[in-house]
């Protein structure tokens, strides 16, 4: 049986985690409301509802796969240009004939090997994320317009994967987009891993202290190799997503997605010295980014750059919510 003193400071920990929990649904409630009050028809309105969970799923898949990779304490940037490689991916294979089923799973097994190429460059190789990740930043965009061709892949005839996050189907409106079911089920597994899995606590030991975990026997270069493959293959499946919403192949898209990303995870409670974090709060930040983003758009007189000077606010401002969380703790 545990002590009482052991019990009250498990007590504290978890109510000192509380604001940390607590805090993103908070702020995502309290924004939603401030813009149904300012903008009630515009916004408030089951269009623009279906309008924020399209932007929330493709957002948060690849937040799902960034969460992994922050607590284990990397980085990666290349989440942008990987999903505009994966709906050209889809497009091009559409094009050829290929089904829809092993359009969408061509892609996700792209952005699989993408992320194992960065897992090896961080891993084995040693190589620091943020440099990794930068330069595969550029190359991967190159590689999305040389193979695109410079331009939009159209799509020469309509599949199922166009209807994933489109709220007509066969001349028919439908509530429920199927792509946001695949979002939270994909939330659900990695959720899963990471709480009931070796590999989910390995994730942890390595955010923690890598130095301490290597000592404890934890392959540490192998397990970010996969840390990074996971995180690219559902980075391949936003890439399906994002395909699903332009219903072509952008190889120009989701320019300046990794900071929404990225955004959306530090606002979930997620550290970025590693460590911490958890998908719940991951899902919260995607919605509270994509609802300020599209609270945003419903004021004429607010222009685009001042949304991402508005997101790398909040990222800094996350990062020094954590920071001072963290001396307070210590």
């Amino acid at each position: 049986m545990s002590s009482p003193v052991e019990n009250q400071s498990r007590f504290g920990k978890r109510r000192r985690a509380l604001p940390a929990q607590l805090g993103p649904l908070i702020g995502l409630i309290g924004v939603s409301l401030l813009l149904c009050i300012l903008r009630n028809i515009s916004f408030a309105s089951l269009d623009n509802l279906q309008s924020i969970l399209k932007q929330t799923a493709v957002v948060a898949t690849a937040a799902l796969g960034m969460t992994v990779i922050i607590i284990s304490g990397g980085i990666d940037l290349s989440v942008g240009p990987n999903i505009a490689l994966c709906s050209v991916v889809v497009a091009l294979l559409l094009n050829a004939g290929v089904s829809p089923w092993l359009a969408a799973g061509g892609a996700v097994a792209v952005g699989c090997f993408v992320g194992a190429i960065i897992g090896l460059f961080v891993g084995p190789f040693g190589m620091i994320p943020f440099v990794a990740t930068l330069g595969m930043w550029g190359a991967l965009r190159g590689a999305a317009i040389g193979l695109a061709g410079q331009n939009a892949v159209h799509v020469n005839h309509a599949t199922w994967l166009d209807d994933l996050l489109h709220t007509s189907r066969g001349g028919h409106e439908q509530l429920v987009l199927p792509g946001v079911w695949i979002a939270l089920a994909a939330a659900v597994m990695v959720a899963a891993m990471l709480r009931y899995t070796r590999f989910g606590r390995h994730v942890f030991a390595i955010g923690s202290n890598e130095a301490t975990a290597r000592l404890c026997g934890i392959d540490v270069r192998r397990n970010k190799l996969l840390i990074y493959a996971l995180a690219g293959l559902l980075t391949g499946l936003a890439g399906v997503l994002q395909f699903s919403v332009l219903t072509q192949g952008d190889p120009t898209s989701a320019n300046g997605m990794e900071l929404d990303v990225i955004a959306a995870v530090v606002i979930g409670g997620a550290s970025l010295s590693g460590g911490q974090g958890g998908v719940f709060g991951t899902i919260i930040g995607a919605l509270l980014m994509t609802v300020i983003a599209n609270g945003c758009s419903k004021f004429e007189f607010i222009p685009n750059w001042v949304q991402q000077i508005v997101t790398g606010g909040i990222i800094i401002l996350a990062a020094g919510v954590d920071q001072f969380r963290r001396r307070r703790m210590e």
